[in-house]
């Protein structure tokens, strides 16, 4: 049996595989697709972040491939029709970074929300920005809106209560009387009421037809002014533009941005030098726990699906 793994794995993770094995480590082969589809050749399994795309073409060059795994939640970047239509088992490692984008989008709100992010250089400078840093808002008593109440989401509402945040929701696919929102002290929302109501509107929704370009101009429009954004789950979930036409006029209060429409983030987006925005480069989800956690799930998971079709 032949493993494949084409982005960044915790090493101790690889090695679990690499006992039981022939395993391929090489996080940057994603960059060399024509190598990869050679590797591939006779591999039964391929462990993926959110930069392989895993389409037809890929899967034509893996006659062999049993299984995909996902170091990660979203699987935008892999064809599973394509993949069930061959018989390749998909393993995403749900839940498993949870934690971590949780603690991001509660970190994220409460750096915004206070507004004191941007004072170092000034600081530095020996300016003193006080009384203009003294009108920072606190977390504790704002209305925290989440889109998509699934696994990341209703960890995000347990930091969020216990910091003294009231949470609403709305998520598609959970019913209003579904127990998961009492459960996550959540009260359950139309989508509108969640963009109008929110203090803070943080998106746990994979990137569909149906929820591309979920937040435009538009949206942003009924939004409270002052309001902050966090997007932590794709990058075409928002209108860039809008987003950044939101933050210049001072419709917004700011916005915390994890993924992009194009990643690496591109010369001339519209967000480039907006206001009040931190951009980090989908790092939301990695941390040195959540590494190690989705890691070691997706091997497991991976090994034993290699043990069951052996």
């Amino acid at each position: 049996m032949r493993v494949v793994i084409t982005e960044f794995m915790d090493k101790a993770a690889v090695a679990r595989l690499a006992a039981m094995y022939t395993t391929l480590y090489d996080k940057d082969l994603v960059d060399r697709r024509e190598e990869l589809k050679v590797r591939l050749s006779s591999a039964h399994a391929l462990i993926v972040r959110n930069r392989t795309e895993v389409n037809p073409d890929l899967l034509a060059a893996a006659p062999n491939l049993r299984v995909v795994g996902r170091l990660g939640v979203g699987l935008d970047n892999i064809d599973v029709a394509a993949c069930r239509a061959r018989g390749v088992e998909v393993i995403p490692a749900t839940g498993a970074n949870a934690r971590a984008v949780a603690e991001y989008v509660i970190g994220m709100a409460m750096v915004l929300l206070r507004g004191a992010h941007g004072s170092t250089g000034a600081v530095a400078d020996g300016k003193w920005p006080r009384g203009l840093l003294s009108k920072g808002r606190e977390i504790a008593g704002k209305t925290l809106g989440i889109v998509g109440f699934g696994s990341i989401g209703r960890v995000v509402a347990a930091l969020a209560h216990a910091v003294g945040m009231r949470i609403i929701g709305f998520d598609a696919h959970v019913a209003a009387s579904s127990p998961v929102w009492a459960a996550a002290h959540a009260v359950p929302r139309t989508f509108a009421e969640v963009i109008a109501e929110a203090d803070v509107v943080t998106l746990h929704v994979p990137l569909t037809a149906a929820t591309r370009a979920l937040l435009d101009a538009a949206r942003f429009a009924t939004m409270k002014r002052g309001a902050i954004l966090i997007n932590t789950a794709r990058g075409g979930i928002v209108d860039e533009a809008a987003l950044a036409a939101a933050l210049v006029a001072g419709k917004l209060g700011g916005a915390a941005v994890d993924v992009f429409a194009q990643e690496p983030f591109p010369a001339g987006s519209p967000l480039t030098d907006c206001p009040n925005l931190i951009l980090t480069p989908h790092i939301a989800g990695v941390t040195r726990e959540s590494n190690l956690r989705v890691s070691t799930l997706v091997a497991d998971k991976v090994a034993a699906v290699l043990a069951a079709t052996a």
